[in-house]
């Protein structure tokens, strides 16, 4: 494992362990959820992950903020499909409840990383005009 890869990423480590359980929660629906809530909740699972991964791989840090926005959505849209399984009576509000609050827990991990990436952005920005207004005072002073 790269030691600069996204696999290290705490975030993306919570997200892995949380979509590892949503997905053996799904094989526990019942069998007239495969087409519909199964399939959704598979999907929204893996997108979570997914987009921690292609957001990290990209250049810029907005584009990887995107990423994370992506993934954001689908940790949303996996809570509300939770809230559904409640509805439904599919398992125990006390089971349902505990994974919606990992849920919001792995949601305030990844706005901070939201966070760290903003500031790491605000941050390099300001060297570099740091830097340039140093070459302009150095043009000026050869001038």
């Amino acid at each position: 494992m790269n030691e600069y890869g996204f696999e290290n990423l705490e975030v993306y480590k919570a997200a892995r362990e949380y979509r590892k359980k949503i997905c053996k929660l799904t094989y526990r629906l019942p069998k007239e959820e495969q087409y519909n809530l199964i399939g959704q909740m598979r999907r929204a699972a893996v997108s979570l992950t997914n987009n921690i991964a292609e957001g990290h791989g990209r250049f810029h840090y907005q584009e990887n903020i995107q990423f994370l926005r992506q993934s954001r959505g689908s940790l949303e849209e996996l809570i509300d499909d939770l809230n559904l399984c409640i509805d439904e009576d599919y398992f125990g509000r006390d089971y349902i409840e505990e994974l919606k609050q990992e849920g919001y827990n792995l949601l305030k991990k990844t706005n901070g990383y939201i966070k760290y990436l903003r500031n790491q952005k605000n941050k390099d920005k300001s060297e570099i005009e740091q830097l340039a207004d140093t070459d302009k005072t150095a043009i000026q002073l050869t001038n």
